[in-house]
């Protein structure tokens, strides 16, 4: 009885010590590093943050991180991986490689959508010209060139726009007119082949883990068997 009881004491305090770490993680984890990064920023009137990379770490208690990329107007800068909150982290799971926050000459937005849209229709950065096909579309300055490159991908035309301003105007990000920014954009996929090769690793990991532990039942459940036909033939 008392090997009993000591046991289920012991069983108790593992439980008790694994909701104790959940609560020190929810309690103390890691703040959204954007607020950091703001705040470094106070006295910068107009810059644009894109989530540059994101990865997980981790199987049973996983730690999630981001890297961006912070654009001014003179140049664009990489952060090195930091720590983000899990929930943080989904949020923002559909956005990589897109605009995930915009200070624009002293007013901040949380605009989602391809990175250098923030500056189209800003005479400041480029101007609208006309191709030989007569369609309008937006050509940015010379020593904006860098702002035009994060896109990768061909001219912003005038309906481009129109319909990123109109999500916008929702609230909701816009992926691209043909969607192919963002996580499962075409585009994306071909900026960005370490976090897919990454992706695709841990899928596999997770696949080989659990293929191990459907093989380890069958094992343990055949064996079982095996014991139970030979007492059964006593």
């Amino acid at each position: 009885m008392r090997k009993k009881r000591s046991m289920n004491k012991c069983h108790l305090d593992v439980i008790v010590a694994i909701l104790t770490s959940f609560l020190l993680c929810a309690c103390g984890g890691p703040r959204p590093p954007l607020e950091k990064i703001r705040a470094s920023l106070k006295g910068v009137p107009t810059y644009s943050i894109v989530l540059d990379d994101m990865k997980e770490e981790g199987n049973l208690f996983k730690t999630h991180y981001h890297k961006y990329s912070i654009v001014m107007e003179d140049k664009a800068t990489k952060t090195d991986w930091l720590e983000v909150p899990e929930n943080y982290f989904k949020q923002n799971i559909s956005f990589l490689g897109m605009t995930i926050w915009v200070k624009k000459d002293g007013k901040e937005s949380k605009a989602v959508g391809p990175p250098g849209y923030e500056h189209v229709g800003d005479t400041r950065y480029g101007q609208w010209e006309t191709n030989s096909s007569g369609r309008s579309f937006w050509a940015f300055y010379g020593q904006y060139h860098f702002i035009s490159a994060l896109l990768g991908h061909g001219p912003i035309f005038r309906n481009h726009y129109a319909g990123y301003t109109r999500f916008r105007t929702q609230n909701q990000p816009y992926y691209g007119p043909n969607k192919e920014y963002g996580t499962n954009g075409s585009l994306t996929k071909k900026q960005k082949p370490n976090f897919y090769s990454r992706r695709m690793a841990r899928m596999r990991t997770k696949q080989s883990s659990f293929s191990d532990r459907v093989n380890q039942r069958v094992g343990r459940t055949r064996t079982s068997a095996r014991g139970r036909s030979g007492s059964w033939g006593k």
